[in-house]
């Protein structure tokens, strides 16, 4: 199955952000593409915090979820959505989600974001609880691929990478981590987390950035990647917008799982 993790530079303008998702969307199809992977925040990187309280969604209503419904529809490809702010129905605050659509434009799975990043070193400072609330749940869910092969799509955003626990709570072949990292810790770990997650777990990694410059000041990481099941990076761009794509191999996913058994060795579990 040929994937793509998409790289973006998003701004604070949502109707920006969402024509140049179904662009680069438009461009991985072309390319034969049959998952693609938006990032973290694909529509919108505001000025402050709380922008993102402003365009918050329902679940399963308003525009930018329609867009994504659209992007996948229009392209018949699976399409994990980067993240959205979705409302939680009893705060002021808003769930991460990551939302997962079809070929046919209809979501299959939702997942929302358990970890949330703080970290203050000097002038620079962040603390995503102040307006976002944490998720309850892994998810973990079939995506099928164009020869009818079912492949078991782990969810997961950004900061999660640094907790193996998560990708340890259910078997996935592939973890997909949309993501938004700073340059401080995506210069100092984001490669290394990214190809632990993928050895420990003998799965394929798809990880889709946003990496520049943004119209806020904010600067971010990039290095989208994917990376195989022994931890080998077989894609990567570092900055700018990008369509990375690679092709998931099944069968060598499935000879490395036989030669080195380690998810069968497990002691410890959930």
């Amino acid at each position: 199955m040929k994937c793509a993790a998409i790289q973006m530079v998003s701004s604070p303008d949502v109707a920006e952000n969402v024509q140049t998702a179904a662009r680069l969307v438009r461009d991985a199809a072309a390319q034969g593409v049959e998952l693609a992977v938006l990032p973290e925040y694909f529509c919108l990187l505001g000025r402050k915090d709380t922008d993102k309280l402003d365009i918050q969604e329902n679940p399963g209503h308003g525009p930018i979820q329609e867009a994504l419904a659209a992007m996948a529809r229009d392209n018949g490809l699976w399409l994990v959505g980067g993240t959205l702010p979705l409302s939680t129905g009893v705060d002021d605050r808003v769930y991460n989600s990551t939302l997962v659509f079809d070929p046919q434009g209809r979501c299959t799975a939702r997942y929302d974001k358990m970890h949330l990043f703080r970290f203050a070193r000097g002038d620079e400072s962040y603390d995503e609880s102040r307006v976002l609330r944490r998720g309850e749940q892994p998810v973990v869910a079939p995506v099928t691929d164009r020869t009818g092969r079912v492949w078991r799509l782990g969810l997961s955003i950004c900061y999660d990478v640094r907790f193996p626990e998560l990708y340890r709570s259910a078997e996935a072949d592939i973890w997909v981590v949309p993501s938004a990292f700073t340059v401080t810790t995506g210069q100092a770990h984001w490669a290394l987390l990214l190809r632990a997650r993928a050895v420990e777990n003998l799965a394929w990694v798809i990880a889709a950035a946003q990496g520049g410059l943004h119209g806020n000041g904010r600067q971010t990481w990039g290095h989208s990647m994917v990376v195989d099941p022994w931890g080998a990076i077989v894609a990567e761009r570092d900055s700018g917008e990008a369509v990375v794509a690679a092709e998931l191999d099944a069968e060598r996913q499935a000879q490395l799982r036989l030669q080195l058994p380690a998810l069968t060795h497990r002691v410890l579990r959930p």
